[in-house]
């Protein structure tokens, strides 16, 4: 990835990178439940909310800080993410929950962005275990 690319990425909207980390995010957690045999659409609808909600995100990111799992270059693109300017409220969640898990999501949008497809099924799969082993911190 040249330089010029890099800081093209840079100066998107953290929002824009979000839109399309949540849609990149999601592709990963359908196929993986469809893998497992969840091929019911309202089964698989319930169960993919466990793993895309904000709430869910918010706990993989605490998750992400305390095993140090994301690199500096992630670390930024959470941050462009969680401090941007978003006109769509929270609707299930706190604000700032909301707001973490847009920099979660501005994470995969970067990754998918610069081509980093390793790194993303990486991401994308440790996140799943995180899930799955119910690792995610209790929602107070």
């Amino acid at each position: 990835m040249s330089e010029q690319t890099q800081q093209d990425y840079r100066q998107l909207n953290g929002v824009v990178l979000a839109y399309m980390g949540d849609a990149a995010y999601e592709v990963f957690i359908r196929r993986h439940l469809i893998e497992q045999g969840l091929t019911k659409p309202n089964k698989l609808q319930h169960t993919a909310t466990m793993y895309v909600s904000a709430k869910a995100q918010a706990g993989l990111i605490a998750l992400m800080q305390q095993d140090e799992y994301w690199t500096e270059e992630e670390e930024y693109y959470f941050k462009r993410g969680r401090n941007a300017k978003s006109y769509t409220h929270a609707k299930n969640t706190s604000v700032m929950t909301y707001r973490i898990s847009t920099g979660f999501e501005a994470i995969f949008g970067y990754l998918t962005l610069s081509n980093q497809t390793d790194r993303l099924a990486e991401m994308a799969q440790w996140c799943i275990e995180q899930v799955e082993a119910g690792r995610l911190p209790n929602e107070r």
